[in-house]
């Protein structure tokens, strides 16, 4: 049975929206049917660059005949209010994040993608990168300890953000943590497997200038620590990214906000050295996401080095093990040269929307998972303006209280 191809509108027709429309250009079950901007000399070269009308805003999108699914590359503080519309009129929606602006508004999202017919995705474009995915599969299998600590650094670019432009106004963006942290946020939530139940945060303005550099310390169920550091601050050509997993007995460390490299060290036992010499056989399956072409450059690459510590038992955290061999390991996407066709084929295969269109169940990420994402991230906002801890709150589900600080005594080892 031939399944009919969905319609795709696109609302915002900047610089992005035309990469969402290049991404999913072409997927199999989708066409380009129309793009819409009060901007004309946005609208109209796209529209003609795909051969579709170019028309003047969501309204005119949501009355086209053959509009399926909307996508929203607008401005932030938009976003809800056109997910919901366009949700009340029967669309599946594509929306860029962050979900809203606010907690509220993700939640009244939420609520409407719930009761509607439609599915609602958000672009969180990590829950559908090939490594990350592999590092849950790894964690899942028991390779790799749960993580007991997160971190993500990001020194990011703000060579092209002037004064004027509206990512700097939290009245459009919703702030760094917000237009950014969003996804790092999710991303820690889906490697850690957990919600965060309170949040302290610090921010630090520029001279004579806005917010640029914040940092957030994310207390998990169970004493995990995640902490989240973005600065936009640096030219491109000097923006590096970091994100390292300490699970007690390994480490993963993961380069790029787009990620594309990967090492992993652990000490393991015998049978686990084994376990790990056999992942380069796996390499498809574990890099595999579906609507995720593979480039070709894809490795797994894994060294164990026998007996490179004591055969005494090791000692961390309460936990004893005999771990003799050291492994190291790489996950490979294709290197910082791949990060354009790793972003582009992630954004695509978000169009897992399609799926869940034809066949129900619910997307990767979800209208709960921006709404999760943003709550953190308000929560983040209102802990750095007010220099306390904030609860994670998520309408519809209890807060958690905050975990009290340890405070260490004198003479305790740190």
């Amino acid at each position: 049975m031939t399944v009919p191809s969905l319609g795709l509108g696109l609302v915002g027709c900047g610089s992005f929206g035309a990469y969402v429309l290049d991404a999913v250009a072409g997927l199999p079950g989708l066409h380009i049917a129309a793009v819409a901007d009060p901007e004309p000399s946005r609208a109209k070269p796209l529209g003609d660059r795909h051969g579709v009308a170019a028309l003047d805003g969501l309204d005119a999108l949501l009355g086209t005949e053959g509009v399926d699914i909307i996508a929203l590359a607008t401005p932030p503080a938009t976003h809800a209010e056109m997910a919901v519309a366009a949700l009340r009129a029967g669309k599946h929606v594509f929306c860029e994040k962050p979900l809203a602006t606010t907690t509220e508004d993700a939640a009244r999202v939420r609520d409407e993608a719930d009761r509607s017919a439609g599915t609602l995705v958000v672009d969180h474009v990590l829950r559908y990168n090939p490594l990350l995915r592999a590092v849950q599969q790894l964690i899942a299998e028991g390779l790799l300890d749960p993580p007991r600590r997160f971190l993500f650094e990001n020194d990011a670019a703000d060579q092209d953000l002037g004064p004027g432009h509206w990512f700097w106004d939290p009245e459009h963006s919703g702030g760094i943590f917000v237009e950014h942290g969003v996804h790092f946020f999710d991303a820690a939530r889906a490697l850690l497997g957990s919600e965060p139940e309170s949040v302290r945060a610090t921010a630090v303005r520029r001279p004579g200038g806005p917010v640029d550099m914040v940092i957030a310390d994310a207390v998990h169920p169970g004493g995990v620590l995640a902490t989240h550091l973005h600065s936009f601050t640096h030219a491109h050509r000097c923006e590096r990214q970091l994100m390292r997993l300490d699970h007690g007995f390994a480490e993963t460390r993961i380069t790029g906000w787009i990620p594309t490299y990967a090492t992993i060290t652990a000490w393991v036992d015998d049978q686990e050295a084994a376990r790990w010499e056999q992942l380069p056989d796996r390499t498809r399956q574990l890099l595999t996401v579906p609507g995720y072409r593979p480039h070709g450059d894809e490795r797994i690459t894994v060294t164990v080095h026998r007996d490179a510590g004591h055969a005494a038992p090791a000692r961390g955290r309460g936990t004893e093990r005999t771990v003799p061999h050291r492994v190291e390991a790489v996950i490979d996407l294709g290197g910082e040269p791949c990060k354009p066709y790793a972003y582009t084929e992630s954004v695509r295969a978000a169009a897992d929307l399609l799926h869940s269109a034809a066949g129900g169940g619910s997307p990767v990420a979800d209208a709960y998972a921006g709404l999760t994402a943003v709550a953190v991230a308000r929560a983040a906002t209102l802990a750095a303006e007010t220099g306390t801890e904030q609860k994670v709150v998520l309408p519809g589900r209890p807060a958690a209280a905050p975990r009290p600080a340890v405070a260490l005594s004198e003479g305790s080892a740190a």
